[in-house]
């Protein structure tokens, strides 16, 4: 049969791995929406043991920097903890919050975010390349007629892959020189950067910035 002859010819191997890459992209979006950012826990729930680890890897903070307690939820803020007034939620390593996932980008879910843009974008890069193959320009009424819905989709494919591939690289950019996006943005307003001998006291190098934050 045909269908036997397209499996032969392996055909069918590449619709099946685009399903399953959009699968896999809305699996990582529901995953990156419903976890837990890197919530800031009170000193009750904080555990001894957690509370020395987490210690040990922030940096040393500049003498003339008080650190204080968030004046909306009362816990005690770690460096690069921000308060966010839509989670109602101080925010470990927090990156911003963002209205696609309705979640705050931190540091427990940032990682899996980058993998989520990351297989976002093969998936539109992809559904972009079949939309454009299905595509023969003829300079008539009837045709537009017949394929606008083709042609819509393509140009709307076309803006959200700009906006991805920007976004990715944008963060791809920031993870590399160990800044979130909210100290990049808000730099002269923080007081352990402002304060800070070095513009960017976090940054060790591409290599071990990318390393630590991806492994």
């Amino acid at each position: 049969s045909d269908l036997q002859k397209q499996e032969e010819r392996g055909e069918l191997l590449r619709p099946l791995v685009f399903v399953l890459l959009v699968l896999c992209s809305v699996l990582l979006y529901f995953k990156v929406s419903l976890m837990d950012p890197g919530f800031v826990e009170s000193e009750k729930e904080a555990k001894a043991g957690e509370s020395e680890e987490q210690s040990t890897a922030i940096p040393q903070v500049p003498s003339n920097v008080k650190m204080r307690r968030c004046g909306y939820c009362l816990v005690k803020q770690p460096m690069r903890a921000k308060h966010c007034q839509l989670c109602q939620h101080c925010v470990r390593r927090y990156d911003h919050h963002c209205p696609w996932i309705e979640n705050c980008v931190g540091e427990k879910n940032h990682p899996l975010f980058i993998v989520y843009l990351s297989v976002q974008l093969v998936v539109l890069l992809w559904g972009g390349h079949v939309a454009w193959s299905g595509l023969y320009f003829e300079q008539s009424w009837d045709w537009l007629q017949h394929n606008i819905l083709l042609v819509m989709s393509f140009f709307l494919i076309v803006i959200f892959t700009i906006v991805v591939l920007l976004l990715l690289i944008s963060h791809l950019y920031l993870i590399s020189c160990n800044i979130t996006t909210w100290e990049f943005m808000s730099h002269h307003r923080i007081s352990y950067l402002r304060h800070s001998e070095l513009e960017n006291p976090f940054d060790q190098g591409v290599i071990l910035n990318l390393w630590r934050f991806f492994c």
